[in-house]
Parts: structure tokens; C-alpha cells; sequence
């Protein structure tokens, strides 16, 4: 269980919220719009109304107390930059900071903050793989050129088992799990027989997972 301070209770603040909550952390949430605040206070563990861009109130929150300190804030960049600068002068650990372009990640970044992330963007290219490709049903970026997909299996692989097709070897991916039904097999033994009706959750090489969505 981990302490957060998360502050902006925004779509993106909520959802952050709800699922910080559902992994068993405890949660500070802090919004200066009252009504934001009332509507989310029987959702976290506490919650205060207040200006993070202001320096006495940032401070009488006890910043250092808390293992992540998450900058929700996506309608005022300029209020995002000044709470991130002010929880890393009050001796924050670790700052993740929401932007909307690549160019309040570069002032985000150096103002203090650790981590950045682009939810509108990140959402979009996962979106853009997954429903710009026949053979992509789901997909996570790990890095640029790496990323974590579900594919379906190829023809020429069912009735044979994983150690036969060499999948690593030949494909240079990894299978982390199939799925058939909604139920999720992970780790699947090298003598895993493949059938039709699964998808394989694998991990590679952008280049390579489309090398095997076009076996036949």
C-alpha cells in the first residue's frame, strides 16, 4: 500500500483515483473546485479543497510523507508546471505529471517533475494499432520499438505445440499467455498445443509480432 497525494480531480484525476483505490493505496485528493472535491470524497481517503500553486497550502499538505505525488491537472498548464514545481521544492519523491504536448512534457520534466504521461496520446496510438490492424486485437507500448500485443493465432501454428514452431527462435517474440473465452492461460508450457479458438498475448519487437500476423 502506497500513500499518494493526487491533485486534480478531473476525468483523468477520477479515473486515476478509482483504480489507486481499488489497488489498496490510500489517496490525498486535492481540487480547488469545491464541487469536484464533494463528489469525490467518499470516493478516496481524504480529500481538500485548495490552490496546489499555492506555496503555504502545498506545504501544510506534508508533502514528503507521500511515496507518489501525482499532478492531475489538464485544463491549466500553467497551474500543472507551478504544483509540480512547488511539490518538488517541498521535498516530494516522486512527481508524475499529466501533459497534453510534447512540449509541456519538455517544461513539466524540468520543473521537478519524475515521470510524465499523455493519456490523450497514449490512449490514441493504442487505439490507432488496435483498430488500424485486422490482426491487432490489443496492444501496449513498452518502449518505442517494443510493445505487448494480442494476435490471433496464425493457421499454420494450430494442432502444433510452441517448442515445435521454435516460436522464439524463428519469430524472436514471446508468448506471455493465451486467451480463449476471456480466460487467460499465462506462461503457457513449451508443449502448448495451439488451437483456433485462442489469442496469444505476446511480446517483441514491432517488426516482428507483424511478421507473424501474416503467417498463414
Amino acid at each position: 500500500m502506497k500513500s499518494v497525494l493526487l491533485i486534480g480531480l478531473g476525468r483523468f484525476g477520477r479515473h486515476m483515483a478509482e483504480r489507486l483505490i481499488a489497488e489498496g493505496n490510500e489517496i490525498l485528493a486535492v481540487d480547488i473546485n469545491e464541487e469536484r472535491v464533494n463528489d469525490a470524497i467518499d470516493m478516496v481517503t481524504d480529500a481538500q479543497i485548495g490552490d496546489a500553486t499555492n506555496e503555504h497550502f502545498v506545504e501544510s499538505l506534508g508533502v514528503r510523507n507521500f511515496d507518489l505525488c501525482v499532478v492531475a491537472i489538464g485544463d491549466n498548464f500553467q497551474s500543472s508546471l507551478e504544483a509540480t514545481a512547488l511539490l518538488k521544492d517541498c521535498g516530494a519523491s516522486l512527481v508524475l505529471a499529466r501533459a497534453n504536448r510534447d512540449v509541456h512534457a519538455k517544461f513539466l520534466l524540468r520543473n521537478g517533475a519524475d515521470h510524465v504521461v499523455y493519456p490523450e496520446k497514449e490512449m490514441a496510438q493504442r487505439l490507432a494499432v488496435k483498430y488500424g490492424n485486422d490482426n491487432i486485437f490489443d496492444y501496449i507500448e513498452l518502449t518505442e520499438e517494443y510493445a505487448i500485443y494480442e494476435i490471433p493465432v496464425p493457421d499454420t501454428w494450430v494442432g502444433s505445440s510452441i517448442v515445435e514452431k521454435e516460436v522464439r527462435k524463428k519469430y524472436h517474440i514471446s508468448i506471455l499467455a493465451t486467451k480463449e473465452a476471456g480466460r487467460m492461460n499465462p506462461l503457457p508450457g513449451a508443449d502448448h498445443v495451439f488451437r483456433g479458438a485462442e489469442t496469444l498475448i505476446v511480446m517483441g519487437h514491432f517488426r516482428d509480432v507483424r511478421t507473424v500476423t501474416k503467417v498463414k
